[in-house]
């Protein structure tokens, strides 16, 4: 029988071993040091994400009470004006409106 050389391999030791789990604690702890530095910059970003949200929605609300605010005072013109072209009219107008609001109000 023919008997070939093979390399042996070194058997591990309980200090390679410990020199493993040396440099495997050594690459979870960065591991974790860089998934922490990628959610706080992760939630920087939504951070500064929500509040330009936020202000973006800001404007458009009061963009939205500008408006209205300047229909109402339309409004309000016009009503003025109504009145004092035409005041029987409107003296008319509001007291049947009265009437319909006193009826709709007494029957509850």
């Amino acid at each position: 029988m023919a008997r070939t050389d093979t390399p042996t391999k070194k058997d591990p030791s309980a200090e390679d071993l410990a020199e493993q789990l040396e440099a495997l604690r050594a690459d979870v702890s960065k591991l974790a040091a860089t998934m922490t530095d990628m959610g706080r910059a992760s939630g920087a970003r939504l951070g500064e994400a929500a509040r330009a949200h936020a202000e973006r929605a800001g404007n458009v609300a009061q963009s939205g009470v500008d408006a209205a605010r300047a229909q109402a005072h339309e409004w309000e013109q016009q009503a003025n004006d109504f009145v004092t072209r035409q005041p029987a009219t409107a003296l008319g107008i509001a007291a049947g409106v009265g009437f319909l609001v006193g009826l709709i109000t007494a029957r509850r």
